[in-house]
């Protein structure tokens, strides 16, 4: 089967990005033919992994020849781009659409997909629906807060959603919030939740002093606290310094890795609340969080809204416990024997629960989350599900044709 994906981000740095990536490589792995269309602000490579790459270009930190005159837009901050879908200017929006429009009319001269599956109820299946080509749409959470955050994009957004045979969701609130946006779709979601690539992700023997030289941290800790993912608002980062500053001690390093909007920010508040042994190593790939993971006694995800959560199934594939927010799609993946939730916005319940566990009064086996979790989330086991969904599309879409 030919199968197109489109994403609204580039494949890493978002949660729907890696989920894409992982998707692709998982179908490939299975005998599928893949090609993405993403937007993109760094020279990419046309072909990955097998994967044909089609990146539409942005303006970003370098001149690429034929990019659009603004940065990717996002629905709240991106590493790399600050520019939101709501502040672009009616031009901006023609642009933007006109250059996908473009790409994924190429495509399907080109690639001939049977399948086009989108990430994101938005402009790109939006875009996709006028191609009578079976569509799927995975919702990421996101793309539900855009739709009420803004009524200009309501329409497209419905529309893409009615055209789309089926609707991905990756998790049960993830699921409610689709049905309340779009009643008349109740029929077509369908809920399978984000997976992981085991080939990249797993636990790993490192040496703890070692890597943390790697960063310029020449002391020796004995215990480690992490946290991966954007630095915006919904992702709690305040959350987790206000709890470093009750539990941090000499021989406590809480290392924090990712980048956007709100990094020097958080920079400022951690230097505020004058914490000693917290480190911000920026953006990382899935190399560098695998040994971070791997030397982290306790990974923290204080996210204020989270429809899934892939850092949470990244850092147990790992065999790191996690403490999350008791909200979104995070109690869904937690459970007793990997992980602690605690109330959302309750920094002080945060602190005292990191220091159960580097405390030992809360004891992980960290074997055990390692095996669960690639028994439950390794993106091949979701992938035959994936793959029947399509071709029920396909049924459909042949027996719609041959009326």
């Amino acid at each position: 089967m030919r199968i197109l994906l489109l994403n609204h981000f580039p494949l890493t740095g978002s949660g729907s990005g890696v989920y894409t990536k992982n998707i692709a490589a998982s179908l490939i792995k299975k005998g599928h033919d893949v090609c993405i269309i993403m937007p993109e602000n760094e020279v990419v490579s046309n072909q990955e992994d097998n994967i044909k790459i089609h990146p539409v270009y942005f303006q970003g930190g370098s001149h690429i020849e034929g990019e659009l005159p603004f940065n990717f837009p996002c629905f709240t901050t991106h590493p790399r781009s600050t520019q939101t879908f709501y502040d672009l200017t009616d031009k901006q929006l023609d642009l933007y659409v006109e250059a996908f429009d473009k790409a994924i009319k190429e495509e399907i001269d080109n690639f001939q997909p049977d399948i086009i599956h989108a990430g994101h109820i938005w402009i790109l299946p939006y875009i996709a629906s006028k191609y009578n080509i079976p569509l799927i749409i995975t919702a990421h959470g996101t793309d539900l807060l855009g739709y009420k955050e803004s009524q200009r994009f309501r329409k497209i957004a419905e529309e893409a959603a009615n055209h789309a045979q089926a609707i991905i969701t990756i998790s049960k609130e993830n699921s409610d919030l689709v049905c309340e946006c779009f009643e008349s779709v109740k029929d077509k979601v369908i809920l399978i939740p984000n997976g992981y690539n085991a080939d990249i992700i797993y636990p790993e023997k490192v040496n703890k002093d070692e890597f943390l030289r790697e960063f310029g941290i020449n002391k020796h800790y004995d215990k480690i606290v992490s946290f991966a993912g954007k630095f915006t608002h919904f992702k709690g980062i305040d959350i987790l310094l206000k709890a470093a500053k009750i539990y941090e001690n000499d021989d406590t390093l809480t290392i924090l890795a990712g980048d956007g909007e709100l990094f020097n920010e958080m920079n400022e508040l951690a230097k505020t609340l004058n914490l000693k042994n917290v480190v911000f190593i920026k953006n990382r790939p899935h190399e560098i969080l695998r040994k971070l993971y791997s030397i982290a006694d306790v990974s923290l995800v204080p996210s204020r809204n989270e429809a899934f959560g892939l850092v949470v199934i990244e850092a147990l594939a790992c065999g790191t416990p996690v403490i999350g927010t008791n909200s979104g799609g995070i109690p869904d993946i937690l459970t007793k024997e990997t992980g602690l939730l605690f109330e959302q916005e309750n920094y002080h319940e945060l602190a005292l629960k990191v220091l159960d566990v580097l405390n030992g009064k809360v004891h992980f086996d960290r074997k055990y989350i390692a095996e669960d979790t690639l028994a439950k989330y390794s993106q091949d086991e979701f992938t035959e599900s994936l793959v029947n969904i399509y071709d029920e599309a396909l049924k459909k879409q042949n027996k719609t044709l041959h009326r």
